[in-house]
């Protein structure tokens, strides 16, 4: 079983919007994802899909972008982004998606010997500090990492492999500790993924959280192409662990 990631897929099948008004790099979308996707991913493998999924604003326009990742080979973990307007609750969701498809909604999956958990996260204090509404969000997101990490810890197994992913990245240039940094350190994941920065080369990008590698798996810097984080070698993710509420 081999693990990758992509995110900011911003699907638009429900409400056309073409992503190349963003810029040239878009050219191609998202007839390029589908491609690389079915050239790498085999059917016993997990993508990692960390935000900014759809840009439809209720669920049953959404679920028509969703449909297409279900014609796409392996499991596929979902977890809410800044424009994923159309994510309802948790209970909701869980009943509409794909049965290819488990969501990450502060908690975690056990899929094979992979534990994978995560938030949103929010914008992050770097070279200007952030006013006392986002510092609020802020906690609030670090808070439903930290619950995540607990239902990770309580399904993790002896070598078993533990992936964190966040929406906004981790921390903001020139990367000080933050709330959300200070769950991860704490976490100690074998890796962090992220998305939302568009326009930006993941060599480029923040690399590491206190020494734990990190990956910014935005579509358009990935050129498109799902990233591979773990080839584990392990047992296939025929379902969601029983603990997770996608099985229940």
């Amino acid at each position: 079983m081999r693990v990758f990631a992509i995110a900011d897929l911003h699907l638009s099948t429900a409400q056309p919007k073409p992503m190349t008004v963003f810029g040239p790099g878009w050219v191609g979308h998202p007839q390029a994802i589908w491609d690389h996707w079915r050239e790498q991913v085999r059917p016993e493998d997990v993508v990692l899909l960390p935000g900014d999924l759809s840009w439809a604003m209720r669920l049953d326009g959404a679920l028509s972008d969703l449909r297409l990742l279900s014609d796409l080979p392996g499991t596929k973990v979902l977890l809410r982004g800044n424009h994923d307007y159309w994510w309802p609750t948790a209970s909701k969701l869980r009943a509409a998606l794909p049965p290819d498809q488990v969501a990450v909604v502060n908690d975690a999956v056990r899929l094979g010997n992979v534990v994978i958990g995560g938030s949103r996260g929010w914008l992050t204090p770097g070279h200007e500090p952030l006013g006392a509404e986002d510092e609020r969000l802020l906690a609030r997101e670090a808070e439903r990492l930290s619950l995540s990490v607990g239902a990770a810890e309580r399904l993790r197994q002896p070598g078993d492999h533990f992936i964190l992913m966040l929406h906004y990245p981790p921390a903001s240039p020139p990367y000080p500790a933050n709330p959300l940094t200070k769950v991860v350190t704490a976490a100690r994941p074998d890796v962090v993924v992220y998305g939302h920065l568009h326009g930006v080369a993941p060599e480029r990008a923040m690399k590491h959280v206190g020494g734990i590698p990190a990956h910014l798996v935005a579509a358009d810097g990935l050129r498109f192409r799902p990233k591979l984080l773990l080839d584990t070698g392990g047992a296939p993710p025929l379902s969601p662990s029983p603990d997770h509420p996608a099985a229940q």
